[in-house]
């Protein structure tokens, strides 16, 4: 239950999936001997606006509190929190995509939207990372680049559009008004966090609080990570891809489909 709406009008299935499933999977995992476990939540965890967040703050709560509650075994669980995947399922990059095949309109919520981006490999090696890294109950965030989403649709709209015979200028820019429970930024920490927070070149690794002078767990840091010397937590004040930027993004992704 991984799409915002989706959640928002069936909260219930998304506690099911989000949180009692995850809650199975962890008593599973411990009870097989598994030795790392590693759970992908969402930045919008941080400061959730809605059902999909909640339940996945709950998911983080719940693999910290494994750490303890496993006893003897040797597993160490962790999460990753990281934003939008680049051109996967149902995410704004494919649907900009099929609305140009078509010719247009290109369907925009909201100009003011910015979001964190991120690749499948960016995905694959944050898990793995966050694998080797774990000492137990640390959420990892791969450092992300942020886009303003108007600009992702111009961008797709110049790039793309001629691939179908189509010229850049007609493609008309609709905006349709904001879903329920979307929110305008995403954040990938809460200030409460940043005091807690070690950094390497690519990862921020979020200590567990539980760790702290009244906590349950013991945690003595993670090798190769340092205190953060600033950390841009909401989408809206990162700095943005520039539009050659996300022309190189998209010829990444659709490098049959751009020549130029």
């Amino acid at each position: 239950m991984k799409h915002v709406d989706i959640s928002e009008y069936n909260p219930f299935e998304a506690v099911k999936t989000n949180v009692m499933g995850l809650q199975n999977l962890i008593d599973v995992s411990i009870g097989a001997g598994v030795e790392r476990f590693v759970f992908t939540s969402s930045d919008k965890a941080a400061h959730p606006a809605n059902t999909m967040g909640t339940t996945k703050l709950l998911g983080e709560k719940l693999v910290t509190a494994a750490n303890k509650y496993s006893g003897s075994s040797d597993i160490q669980l962790a999460s990753v929190r990281f934003g939008n995947v680049i051109n996967s399922s149902q995410s704004v990059i494919p649907i900009f995509h099929e609305q140009i095949k078509e010719g247009g309109p290109v369907t925009l919520t909201d100009p003011q939207m910015t979001r964190f981006f991120l690749t499948y490999d960016d995905v694959a090696e944050l898990v793995f990372e966050a694998v080797n890294y774990t000492e137990g109950g640390e959420i990892f965030v791969h450092k992300m680049d942020a886009i303003r989403i108007k600009d992702l649709a111009e961008a797709m709209i110049d790039a793309i559009a001629p691939t179908y015979g189509y010229d850049p200028t007609n493609i008309e820019i609709t905006q349709t008004g904001r879903r329920v429970a979307e929110t305008f930024h995403e954040e990938i920490l809460t200030e409460r966090e940043v005091s807690r927070t070690i950094e390497n070149e690519s990862l921020y690794a979020v200590i567990p609080e539980q760790s702290g002078e009244n906590g349950y767990l013991t945690h003595n840091g993670i090798q190769g990570f340092e205190p953060v010397n600033g950390v841009v937590r909401s989408s809206e004040n990162a700095e943005k891809l520039t539009r050659e930027e996300i022309y190189r993004l998209l010829r990444t992704e659709f490098e049959d489909e751009i020549t130029t």
